[in-house]
């Protein structure tokens, strides 16, 4: 076809429609890519936790990572959500953990995991006792104390003060190493919330490449943190 005179030829249009395009889609792309922000942790439905369960841990959490510290707090960070998604797929379910018998509970920790529990388990059957505990010894269950009441009433868990039963012994030790996971873990698993925990200790995240600042010490990072999944904080 031979292009009419005065008017754009049939290849320039061709090119422009082209261009157009591929900025369309790279506006389209964008837009997909955007996270979307998720509904504050008061709405959050868990997807394993129940309400007595999920009340337990956002106050344990909360105390364990407090607020009013320097930087956020766990419930800032969302760190209910990552635990209550963690319980829910092969953590919980110790799934690839070698869970064969037999078990001994006054083994060194050393010797691997000695209950015959999965981690869910554990949360599932460590709440409601730690919790006919507090109403004993403290008048409420854990979630109903005051601030400065559960941090007594967590001291004692740590220190078995209750004589929790053996199965049962590393219900503390989990929730405190899962309270550090979801503060510090990428985003994408829930927890650390616009990765607020990452740029509290200046970490600059999943970025492709960093070396030029390996040597570099005492001096600020000056780029954002990225996580996995790309999202930039």
């Amino acid at each position: 076809m031979r292009d009419v005179p005065g008017l754009p030829s049939r290849r320039s249009f061709l090119k422009a429609s082209a261009a157009s395009a591929a900025v369309v889609g790279v506006v389209m792309q964008a837009k997909a890519e955007t996270p979307s922000a998720p509904p504050p942790i008061e709405e959050y439905q868990p997807v394993c936790l129940k309400p007595t369960e999920w009340a337990f841990v956002m106050a344990a959490t909360a105390r364990l990572i407090p607020s009013e510290g320097e930087g956020p707090g766990a419930i800032e960070a969302r760190v209910p959500v990552f635990i209550d998604k963690e319980l829910a797929g092969g953590f919980g379910e110790a799934a690839d953990w070698y869970m064969e018998g037999p078990h001994d509970a006054a083994a060194h920790p050393f010797r691997g995991w000695q209950s015959p529990l999965t981690p869910l388990q554990i949360y599932q059957q460590g709440i409601p006792v730690f919790d006919a505990w507090c109403q004993q010894t403290h008048g409420k269950i854990f979630a109903e104390l005051d601030a400065a009441t559960q941090d007594k009433a967590l001291t004692s868990l740590q220190k078995d003060e209750m004589k929790i039963k053996p199965e049962l012994r590393d219900f503390f030790t989990i929730l405190l190493q899962n309270t550090k996971e979801g503060y510090f873990a990428d985003p994408m698993y829930g927890g650390n919330h616009g990765m607020q925990a990452w740029k509290y200790i200046g970490f600059p995240g999943a970025r492709g490449s960093y070396k030029e600042w390996v040597l570099k010490h005492n001096v600020a990072y000056p780029l954002g943190p990225v996580s996995i999944s790309g999202e930039r904080a």
